[in-house]
Parts: C-alpha cells; structure tokens; sequence
C-alpha cells in the first residue's frame, strides 16, 4: 500500500459523479488538471462514424515526458507519476487496493483512472480486485472502462491502471462509434463480430448489473478469463501476461483484442481506437485514415483473421 498517499474517505454508492465534478473545477484552478484541445472529424467507413480527433497542442504533455525521462536517466529508475500520485486530482478511494484519480492531460472530459494504491506492473492481468473496482465505477456511471495491457496495447506507464469515459464519445446520438456493431452481438456466450477483420472475441455482459457488486466482480473477472482463453492468452510466472491486449468494457459487452504492435505508419492506437475513437498527431493524417482505411489500420496493430 502507498502510505504516501494514504486513504482519506471511501466513495459510496451514489457519490461519483458528484467527487469527480468537484475534483475536476479544484484541479482546473490548481492547473494540476490540464485538459488537451482537440479538433474532430467524423469519418464515415464500413458503415462506422469514426471519430477522430486532431491534437491542438501537445506541448505541456510533451514537456512532462521530458520531465519524466530525465527523473528516469538520473535516479536509474523509470520514473512513476502513480507514486505519489498528484493529490489535486485525487477523486476517491474505490477500496483498499485501488484509488480513482483524474486523467492530467485529458482529451474526454471526466477522463478517469482507477489506479492499484501499490505498484502492481501494467503486463500483469487483471484480477477479482480490479474487477470490484470496475464493477464500482459502471455502476456509478454509464461509460467505456478500458485497459491497455503492456505497451504494445498502448500503455504509457508501467503501473496497473484503468481508464473510464463517460458517454456519450460522439456528438452524433451513440455512445461510441462501434456500438452500432457492437450491439449485434447479442449472446452470451463469447463469440466474435464478422464485420471485424481483426482477431477479437466478445460477450455480452448486460445482465450483470442487476446482481449485488461483489458477484458483478467475480462473473466479470470469470468472463474476462473465458475471453482471455479462447484467445490464447494465458498467464505467466506471477501471473504476467503472455500477449498484449487491448480490454474494453461496457454496460452491455466486454470485448478483447490482441495486439502485435502499437502504431501503425506512425498512427498510435490504443483500446479506444477499437471503441472507433483515434486520435492523431497532425491533420495530414486524416488523409492517411481515408487513403489506408481504418479498419485495415486496426488489423494492422492487431491481428488479421485469417
């Protein structure tokens, strides 16, 4: 346990939203919150609205990753802004084992992290823990939890940590833009989405929420191995991962994705780029999403199936 940052108060049933509206107007006043303007497009693909934001200016968030690195060069030691995290933007203790703070530089508004309080690595899979603590959060708020397992998923820092959305992504009358497939798939059971040329598997998880949280937590968790499996991902010596992967999570499915690299043609992904949510540098690579598809380039950073 972090006794750097040691708990303060548990956050009930029902108080989320209200601790993460109030963190986010003190971390705007402070500047420990520092949001990062985007423009968007929608692009229209494959029958998908994807959305696509254009970065305005990325130079306080390229500036802390100097920062970040020189820590790293001088002390021998990567360097981890989870420990201690930044108490500004500090929104509530989810349980004894995990803490719900503020994305710093946030391109969604209420950009949520539930980070472990202790260090735990990102390539190490999820467990019962980080499952409790997501089955708090969707029941406090309808949104996309994610994970990005290992850096090739994505992940910018080592340490385990969760990231939530609220919805909806897109200013169009949908949560995010691969609902609308989605939400074709409609058993249970772990299958797969034909439209998707990427490897992936996917199940529904709609009827959980009616259940007492602490079964919500054990049959996600169950879920989630069941889908692991099925793609061949199993756990290694102190349960690290044996591939990376990207996990995404709703109030009605849980779908994962397996990667083999983290950018394509210098275009990053992570999970929410398999939400149909990208994210670019330069608006010239708008014309690149167009030209290549972005479907393509997702199967690119996955795998094809074959």
């Amino acid at each position: 346990m972090d006794t750097e940052n040691p708990p303060r108060f548990r956050l009930q049933p029902g108080t989320l939203r209200e601790c993460l509206e109030k963190t986010t107007q003190q971390a705007l006043q402070t500047g420990a919150l520092q949001p990062v303007p985007t423009d968007y497009e929608l692009l229209e693909q494959d029958g998908v609205n994807f959305l696509v934001r254009i970065l305005a200016n990325l130079r306080r968030k390229d500036a802390a990753k100097v920062v970040q690195d020189e820590k790293t060069r001088v002390s021998g030691k990567e360097f981890n802004p989870f420990l201690p995290y930044e108490a500004d933007l500090w929104v509530g203790d989810i349980s004894d084992t995990h803490v719900c703070i503020l994305n710093k530089f946030n391109v969604v508004e209420q950009h949520l992290l539930m980070i472990t309080r202790g260090f735990v690595d990102q390539e190490y899979l999820l467990d019962e823990q980080d499952f409790a603590a997501i089955a708090f959060c969707l029941q406090e708020m309808d949104g996309l939890v994610f994970y990005n397992g290992g850096k090739l998923a994505g992940a910018s820092q080592k340490h385990k940590h969760l990231q939530m959305v609220p919805f909806p992504l897109v200013p169009n009358g949908i949560n995010y833009p691969l609902e609308v497939l989605f939400n074709q798939q409609i058993d249970k059971k772990v299958s797969t989405i034909p439209q998707l040329p990427f490897f992936h598997k996917i199940a529904s998880v709609e009827r959980e929420w009616q259940n007492h949280q602490d079964v919500i937590a054990r049959n996600l968790y169950n879920q989630y191995r069941n889908l692991l499996a099925e793609l061949g991902i199993t756990a290694l010596e102190n349960n690290r991962q044996s591939a990376a992967y990207n996990l995404l999570l709703t109030r009605q499915r849980m779908i994962i994705v397996p990667r083999s690299q983290e950018e394509y043609h210098g275009i990053s992904i992570n999970s929410l780029g398999f939400a149909g949510a990208l994210l670019v540098r330069q608006r010239s690579q708008i014309q690149q999403l167009v030209t290549e598809g972005i479907l393509n380039l997702l199967t690119h950073v996955g795998i094809p199936r074959h």
